[in-house]
């Protein structure tokens, strides 16, 4: 037991699958006898109802690299800079991109060129320049989508109109993408991946609950991260995503009801508001050594939609808080045609699923509210200079924060995927100082 250790720990029984599942997903977007295609297939799986093809998320894959393979992800990025993709270009695109011109992946194996690009509609505006890379490097069709937000509480009246045309435009790729490839859509298997979503919710929504609630907490963010994307980013078969969430749910639970910490000494908790430098996760363990321990952000919680008060006081998932049965769609409304299935994927708020990014961005208030809700001390917010969305609020964030009593850093940085205007050296200083100002030593080496 090491200096300062309070409660048992042990190691993530669900580790070995986690790895097996991301692996398998790997595995999928490398195989040639599929359309590959590039960017959104949202929480439900559309493309999954295509059997003949594969769409790849420059998120999780971005990520990766960066995390896995520095130099390569540095060899990418200077790729796209020197064919005129500046800097301020997200991270993660150029890491993936980089491959394209490069004609591998990190890993050496041919790249798997897009032939058709869907890019993801989100509040991060350098997501719709994700699909001009791939279609300037090859003509190819090319879908973009509406980002549907309003400020203020749900309104059923202005949701109506925007699921109208979310599902316009919807339709429009997957009965393009039948006309142009020859693909039939496997409806049955959109309803399919559709159910499995909503089962993964309601585990996911345990978990982040079991995380805010329990002291110790069963389950740090660096664990998390290990996850998060599995069923939703990264897919895999929806009976192997539905079996694996409730294993990660069965052992969470089980370890909060024995006490079972994710960090032994654990006596400062702390968030972030958006992802990490996935080159350097090893500040997450650097800080446990002090006794801290992260509990994620708005955004590692996405799996559950996010966290929420309800009037009791208690807290839940933001889905278990969505309106069922309502105006435009009802629940239990039969899917009878493609156009129910698809107005039903998109559930009866047309924000959803980005609510959560809605609450981070525009409302400072509301990091407040999840820092209470995770039972958190301080906050370690990063400055990034690139994709448009990742630092809207964050200064005011982090007045509110300190308003509020938590203790909070600041850090620079380019991007979660772009190592390189973040000054490592600097970074762990500044850390070391942060726990001296708190009074924490370092409890082991």
């Amino acid at each position: 037991m090491s200096q300062g250790q309070r409660w048992k720990t042990r190691p993530l029984e669900f580790w070995a699958k986690a790895k097996e599942l991301r692996a398998d997903w790997q595995k999928s977007i490398e195989k040639q006898d599929k359309v590959v295609g590039q960017g959104n297939t949202g929480f439900a799986d559309w493309s999954a109802a295509f059997p003949a093809i594969t769409v790849i998320e420059d998120n999780p894959a971005g990520a990766m690299i960066s995390h896995k393979n520095p130099p390569f992800a540095r060899k990418s990025r200077l790729a796209c800079e020197i064919r005129g993709w500046g800097r301020e270009i997200c991270g993660y695109h150029n890491n993936c991109w980089g491959g394209q011109f490069l004609g591998c992946q990190d890993d050496g194996t041919p790249f798997p060129y897009r032939r058709f690009v869907v890019p993801f509609p989100c509040v991060c505006d350098s997501h719709g320049k994700r699909g001009q890379q791939c279609r300037d490097f090859e003509a190819m069709p090319q879908w973009m989508a509406d980002q549907c937000i309003y400020f203020g509480p749900r309104d059923a009246r202005r949701d109506e109109p925007m699921l109208e045309h979310k599902t316009w435009c919807q339709l429009k790729v997957v009965n393009d993408i039948e006309r142009i490839f020859g693909q039939p859509l496997d409806e049955e298997e959109y309803i399919r991946q559709l159910d499995t979503v909503s089962v993964v919710r309601a585990y996911a929504q345990e978990i982040s609950v079991l995380m805010a609630q329990t002291i110790p907490t069963p389950l740090s963010v660096k664990d998390l991260y290990s996850v998060y994307t599995i069923g939703g980013l990264t897919k895999v078969n929806p009976d192997d995503t539905i079996a694996f969430w409730k294993l990660v749910r069965d052992e969470v639970k089980w370890r909060a009801d024995n006490q079972i910490a994710a960090v032994g000494n654990e006596r400062f908790r702390w968030i972030e508001a958006h992802p990490p430098s996935w080159h350097m996760l090893k500040y997450y363990r650097y800080l446990e050594k002090f006794g801290a321990v992260c509990l994620g952000s708005q955004y590692s919680h996405m799996m559950s939609g996010g966290l929420q008060r309800r009037e009791d006081g208690t807290i839940s998932g933001n889905w278990e808080l969505e309106p069922k049965g309502t105006a435009p769609y009802p629940a239990d409304t039969p899917l009878a045609t493609r156009e129910d299935i698809v107005r039903y994927s998109f559930g009866p708020d047309a924000r959803y699923p980005y609510t959560f990014k809605i609450d981070e961005y525009l409302y400072p208030d509301k990091i407040v509210e999840f820092a209470g809700m995770m039972q958190a001390d301080g906050a370690l917010l990063g400055l990034w200079r690139c994709g448009v969305g990742c630092t809207m609020t964050r200064k005011e964030q982090a007045m509110r924060l300190r308003d509020a009593g938590y203790q909070v850093l600041l850090y620079e940085g380019s991007q979660p995927g772009d190592r390189t205007d973040l000054d490592e050296k600097q970074f762990f200083d500044r850390l070391d100082g942060w726990m001296e100002s708190l009074g924490l030593e370092r409890l082991e080496d």
